[in-house]
């Protein structure tokens, strides 16, 4: 998300850092070339002329024109004038779901959006990180089998859901839901209200009459990010009808401009709570503004990069793994581990774009071809290996690597890299465990990736121009999953 805006104002504030002073005029430049760019990211107009407003309005005072390094004055303000208009300096807000039970979330929306998959994904998160007792209701009497889709999900989240009776109005299945959330002690009711594919006066009345009923605290609507300005149009007239709390943004993870998220605040007033990132139950993120404003801005997201592999990694896994690397023991079985967490934590994608840098890397990468289908296609070589080969690799002569490339589907060359790439994750293991850190590897602070292992996890090209001995800092030395790094998981 943001990528397009990233990369734009990426070159605008170069050129503003790299000079010794600033005019009046570079200062225009510079922000008429900013208001391009969050006008091709789609954002208002409205909320362009005024976050313009407020950023000339500072960084044309003595105190940036004046200062030793006003390039990077600007790009202080315009961060502070991107927190603000995303929400704010404070913590992220939460959901409300701490009153007397059961708490009523109700998910709102138009057909299409996500509702029912992310009523799904606030259960799971409810019932994992604040541990309460949820129960799912799907009010959507028109769609076809839109209900039996929650009871699916619900069965596959572990989580309860109402028991569906034919015939029932969505007035009359609120109430029973109601009943059934007291009878059954949840601390949390969520119900999924139906959607149409377009605004209708028939909708919003029934969403209107469901809010009468079930009083919910927390009202959410559920907005489709790729629909841009129409995203904002729906808030608008959602919030028209219904007391509306706060927004969830799905298919952020499709969405390279992000005009919707920087729009919906700023014209609604209403929070973004949550951002969905992908079809997965836990692919849910809350939205935190500073850290949003840090990606936009091209200064990653370490925080919640570290949050996300403390969710995914299992702690007694990485206590076992520990041991292992601590004698300098890495075999297949530990690599395909590493990969499948590397996966689990958002992909090479979703792991790079959240370091402090990378967006200037972006050709590099794209020429060295990182995705996530190479990561796929290296655990699928791993899995066409039997128990023996996985433990020694050793073992895998000519024949072999021809037998795994056929049941993996690939060529035998990528069994062969891929055989290269375990070598330099085992001796770097080796160095490891006798207390050793190989120059270039990953995970030390303020060093790249190695480009070897990088390159390997790739198509096999170089990445021109890359230095290990410089470039974004802060890839943690405990991040797992990626290969090569420091972590001992």
């Amino acid at each position: 998300m943001f990528e397009a805006l990233t990369e734009r104002l990426g070159g605008v504030f170069d050129k503003l850092t790299g000079r010794g002073a600033l005019s009046e005029a570079d200062v225009d430049a510079a922000l008429r070339e900013v208001r391009v760019a969050l006008l091709e990211a789609d954002v208002a107009l409205p909320v362009v002329k005024d976050f313009i407003a407020r950023v000339k309005t500072e960084a044309v005072g003595e105190a940036v024109i004046k200062s030793v390094k006003p390039g990077q004055q600007v790009v202080k303000i315009v961060y502070d004038a991107l927190v603000d208009m995303l929400g704010g300096e404070g913590p992220p807000e939460g959901l409300r779901v701490h009153g007397e039970p059961p708490n009523v979330i109700m998910m709102a929306g138009l057909q299409g959006s996500g509702k029912t998959t992310t009523a799904a994904k606030i259960a799971l998160r409810l019932t994992k990180t604040d541990k309460k007792r949820v129960l799912m209701a799907s009010l959507d009497t028109r769609r076809p089998a839109a209900m039996e889709q929650l009871s699916t999900l619900g069965k596959t989240i572990g989580v309860d859901v109402l028991p569906i009776i034919a015939g029932q109005t969505p007035q009359e299945i609120a109430k029973r839901a109601l009943q059934a959330a007291r009878l059954g002690g949840h601390d949390v009711l969520i119900l999924d209200t139906a959607g149409r594919t377009t605004l209708d006066e028939e909708m919003m009345a029934e969403a209107a009459s469901i809010a009468q009923i079930a009083r919910p605290p927390e009202v959410l609507l559920v907005a489709d990010s790729l629909t841009g300005q129409d995203a904002v149009e729906t808030a608008k007239r959602f919030h028209e009808r219904l007391p509306l709390t706060g927004l969830v943004l799905t298919r952020a993870d499709g969405d390279g401009r992000g005009g919707a998220a920087l729009s919906m605040r700023a014209v609604t007033g209403l929070p973004i709570k949550f951002l969905g990132l992908g079809e997965r139950a836990d692919a849910l993120e809350p939205f935190d503004a500073q850290r949003i404003a840090g990606r936009i801005l091209g200064q990653g997201d370490i925080v919640g990069l570290v949050e996300k592999a403390v969710e995914t990694v299992d702690r007694a896994e990485a206590e076992k793994m520990a041991k292992k690397l601590a004698k300098g023991r890495f075999d297949f079985d530990d690599m395909e581990k590493q990969l499948s967490q590397l996966i689990q934590i958002g992909g090479l994608k979703g792991v790079m774009g959240m370091l402090p840098g990378v967006q200037k890397m972006k050709s590099q990468i794209s020429d060295a071809q990182l995705d996530d289908r190479q990561i796929h296609r290296q655990i699928a070589i791993i899995r066409s290996m039997t128990k023996a080969e996985r433990a020694k690799p050793d073992l895998l002569n000519g024949r072999r690597r021809a037998r795994i490339a056929k049941g993996a589907g690939v060529e035998v060359v990528e069994v062969n890299r891929l055989l290269k790439m375990h070598r330099n994750m085992a001796d770097m293991a080796k160095a490891m465990g006798k207390g050793k850190m190989p120059f270039g590897m990953p995970g030390m602070g303020g060093a790249r990736p190695n480009p070897e292992v990088l390159k390997q996890l790739g198509s096999g090209k170089s990445l021109p121009g890359l230095n290990p001995q410089s470039g974004p800092p802060g890839l943690p030395g405990g991040l797992p999953g990626l290969p090569g790094s420091n972590k001992k998981s």
